[in-house]
């Protein structure tokens, strides 16, 4: 899944898809790289992040989806929370709804579903503005796979079909460094049954304290981590280097023994 931040102040790359064009041509290449889903996002999510009214976030997001809609074959994402969001990007012709919030807004749920998407359902403790201040957990993993567990139920009893739902541990959401890298530790846990895991761990600030690198020098260490949570059975891997990556998960499905 190759990010595309059409967003001003997005924590590694903000502003530089921020008109439609820059997104498209960026998406397109992405797409070229070997991308099979590309995520557009119109809101920032990073710790501290401002929200955005529905009407900025549909303006910036809408017209890269209709334009990569016929542009390639990969399905378009789009990355919000709001229902009005989610309604729009389907009719443009998003084919997945990534929600931060796994669909807890109010309407959300009842959007995606008559949205005909599939969903991907992740786990933040708190919200970005604050979710970086204290995040405590008494056991991280089986407190995220409880949520993950409970949200899906909720969606399956709503009337998402099964097939239809992606989980992601939200890696950085509401967690410290010793957080994530416990999640990553035991991920195996989470992806042992029920929905294919998603796992977004690309430029984040985890990469940054464990090389010391900053957000547009974390290469090496975003396709490391990536490579790592493939082999614990992730199925689906956000990321702002598509063509590293994509190097990186055929040589994770050569040893799995997996179609490339």
């Amino acid at each position: 899944m190759g990010v595309l931040n059409v967003t001003p102040d997005s924590f590694s790359d903000g502003g530089e898809c921020f008109d439609t064009e820059t997104a498209v041509s960026h998406a397109l290449r992405m797409a070229g790289e070997g991308a099979a889903f590309i995520d557009v996002g119109g809101e920032s999510t990073r710790p501290g992040a401002a929200p955005v009214s529905a009407a900025e976030e549909l303006r910036r997001v809408i017209p890269v989806i209709e334009r990569l809609r016929d542009a390639t074959p990969a399905v378009i994402s789009v990355d919000t929370s709001k229902p009005e969001v989610m309604r729009a990007a389907a009719a443009a012709g998003a084919g997945l709804i990534n929600d931060v919030y796994a669909l807890r807004a109010p309407g959300a749920l009842e959007a995606a579903i008559s949205s005909g998407c599939a969903v991907c359902l992740m786990h933040m403790q708190g919200e970005p503005r604050t979710m970086q201040d204290a995040p405590t957990y008494r056991d991280v993993v089986n407190e995220v796979g409880a949520f993950l567990r409970e949200r899906t139920s909720v969606c399956r009893a709503a009337g998402l079909p099964a097939d239809q739902i992606l989980i992601d541990p939200g890696f950085g959401f509401g967690k410290t460094v010793e957080h994530n890298l416990t999640l990553l530790r035991r991920l195996g846990e989470l992806t042992a049954e029920g929905p294919p895991m998603m796992v977004g761990l690309s430029r984040k600030s985890t990469v940054g304290k464990l090389t010391g690198r900053p957000a547009s020098e974390r290469l090496l260490g975003s396709v490391v981590l990536a490579t790592i949570a493939a082999l614990a059975g992730a199925r689906v891997v956000r990321a702002h280097d598509v063509a590293a990556t994509v190097e990186a998960l055929k040589v994770v499905a050569a040893v799995r023994g997996e179609p490339q």
